[in-house]
């Protein structure tokens, strides 16, 4: 009867072991010669044909090499995508709930978390400080990058200057997995504080329907009357669901 694979973590070497040659014997535990070929096939894929020449699971793949340097990590992905979907949910995956699949420790976590940093990261720095109606699409990249694969509910607010452009993101609050407590006051608060003009409202639906509920319509009519009653402008209310995304404003609820 087959043995299932162990996993284990060692700590992150400067240089990947077979981007160097090591000279001295390897002592027991060295990574067969297959992995390291494997990693090296793959890694040449990806460099010569990019993201659309792998999978999820190879991304995947490439993404733990670091974590676990030793040791064929297809098992270990493979449960991954199993057990969250697909690869945009695996690195969104709260860490406690990634740390019950065997073989996942700290270094895995902190690979999957850096990744996930870097995209939310690049995605944001395409709309802070540009003009909201000119990067609607890189706003709603942003959106979905951020929120779409997140297991609760999470409210974001978009502050706007005078000239439409996004000069906060924040978050103002997190949720269950169908419901999250919105503020209408502290939401206005913060735009004055912010010396802000304008705002959109964002949040998800872990359930991946962007269709809103009777709470989501009322809790964006409070909003809509409390800024009105300080000068504000609502642009938007956007409910992003995993693969599409609902506007306010272009089904007639604003």
């Amino acid at each position: 009867m087959a043995q299932t694979p162990q996993f284990s973590e060692a700590p992150l070497p400067l240089f990947d072991e077979d981007e160097v040659q090591i000279i001295p014997v390897l002592p027991p535990g060295k990574r067969p010669s297959y992995i390291a070929d494997h990693r090296k096939r793959l890694r040449a894929r990806f460099m010569s044909g990019g993201a659309q020449a792998v999978p999820d699971y190879e991304m995947l793949e490439l993404v733990l090499f670091r974590a676990i340097p030793r040791q064929d990590v297809k098992p270990l992905t493979h449960k991954l995508l199993e057990t969250f979907g697909d690869f945009n949910r695996v690195l969104a995956a709260p860490s406690e709930r990634l740390k019950q699949v065997k073989g996942v420790g700290e270094a895995v976590i902190c690979e999957l978390k850096v990744v996930e940093a870097a995209a939310q990261r690049l995605a944001r720095s395409r709309v802070m400080q540009r003009h909201v109606v000119s990067s609607w699409d890189a706003l709603l990249d942003y959106c979905h990058t951020t929120m779409a694969h997140r297991e609760t509910e999470q409210f974001r607010i978009l502050y706007l200057d005078r000239k439409n452009v996004l000069i906060a993101d924040e978050e103002q609050a997190r949720g269950t997995v169908d419901h999250v407590p919105v503020y209408p006051r502290e939401v206005v608060k913060r735009a004055l504080e912010l010396n802000a003009s304008a705002l959109i409202l964002v949040h998800n639906h872990p359930s991946g329907d962007p269709t809103p509920s009777p709470e989501d319509i009322a809790m964006t009519g409070q909003i809509e009357a409390a800024a009105q009653a300080l000068g504000l402008t609502l642009h938007d209310h956007l409910i992003i669901g995993k693969s599409t995304e609902l506007s306010f404003r272009s089904e007639g609820l604003l």
